[in-house]
């Protein structure tokens, strides 16, 4: 048996909102299991046969479009469904050090869920989901996320020396900590990873996060760059999205990321009449910022809690 671990982002390019990054982690036969293949009777690589559909995030979820696609595969890979965000978040260890508690529209902010989907669906999708995992001989999968604040981030970014280093450094602090929490043993562990925007070279980042374990380069180039650290390997692929485990991933970090801006938008339109919703882009966002700033300033809310630099 091997384990097999997918990691991806959401919200790398915004303003505004959150950072999320999301990882996933099955136990399968072999390191170069294909799990789409599997877990066929459950998983879909598009919706609309009933099954649960898993990809890209961007294929399956579109500006005011709904959660549902999002919540089916998401919740439905959770044992029991969370009841609410917070539930949500601390399943995940999304926010281990509490940091959401200083933007006042996310420590506001505890939605029921599901949303889009319901209870009844969420649960339904758990059980195909575990009767397929039984039937291919796969386990259950562990699902884990972090949110990264926009104070925090910032922090983030001066510490690194940018804002791909900051994703970076978030990225593979989430695996060390998905890859410590399996079972000590030595089973073969296949780590794939959406590439962090141009860089190709990963190893002195490998080295930080695994500094008891010698890095090996096997291949860099622009599709892909590949490493071993014993029992681990580690992928770095553009288009990593096409590997089950990294598309749970993009879902999970995408669910994340929406219903953070969820709780943003909905508590500044409390304050700003008529203010219309953002999704956190540039340029959106300083439109955004712009007419929110009178209210900002009575308010007394630091532009620290609130904008990311870059």
């Amino acid at each position: 048996m091997a384990w097999i671990i997918g990691v991806d982002e959401a919200g790398y390019g915004p303003n505004l909102g959150p950072l999320a990054v999301g990882a996933t982690a099955w136990r399968a036969p072999s390191p170069d299991a294909n799990l789409y293949d599997a877990l066929d009777g459950a998983i879909a690589r598009e919706p609309g046969d009933g099954r649960i559909a898993i990809a890209d995030s961007k294929r399956l979820y579109k500006p005011g479009g709904g959660l549902r696609q999002l919540e089916r595969a998401v919740l439905g890979a959770l044992a029991d469904t969370p009841r609410c965000w917070t539930e949500l978040l601390d399943r995940l260890g999304a926010d281990g050090d509490g940091r959401r508690r200083d933007c006042p529209w996310d420590a506001a902010y505890d939605a029921s869920l599901p949303i889009d989907s319901s209870c009844e669906e969420t649960a339904d999708c758990c059980r195909r989901l575990g009767e397929a995992c039984r039937a291919g001989s796969v386990g259950a999968p562990v699902v884990r996320a972090r949110l990264v604040f926009p104070e925090e981030f910032n922090e983030l970014c001066e510490r690194h020396g940018g804002k791909g280093a900051a994703l970076s450094h978030t990225t593979l602090a989430l695996l060390r900590s998905v890859i410590d929490g399996l079972p000590d043993d030595d089973e073969p562990i296949a780590a794939t990873l959406d590439k962090h925007g141009g860089r190709n070279r990963y190893a002195e980042l490998l080295e930080h996060h695994f500094p008891e374990r010698e890095i090996e380069i096997l291949h860099e180039s622009r599709p892909e760059s590949r490493y071993r650290a014993g029992r681990i390997g580690f992928a770095f692929r553009s288009k990593g999205e096409s590997h089950m485990p990294v598309a749970l991933a993009s879902m999970t970090a995408k669910l994340l990321r929406e219903l953070s801006m969820a709780a943003l938008n909905a508590w500044w339109a409390e304050r700003v009449p008529d203010l219309r919703p953002t999704a956190g882009y540039p340029v959106d966002a300083k439109r955004f910022k712009a007419d929110i700033a009178a209210r900002q300033r009575e308010l007394r809310v630091e532009d620290r809690v609130l904008w990311r630099n870059r």
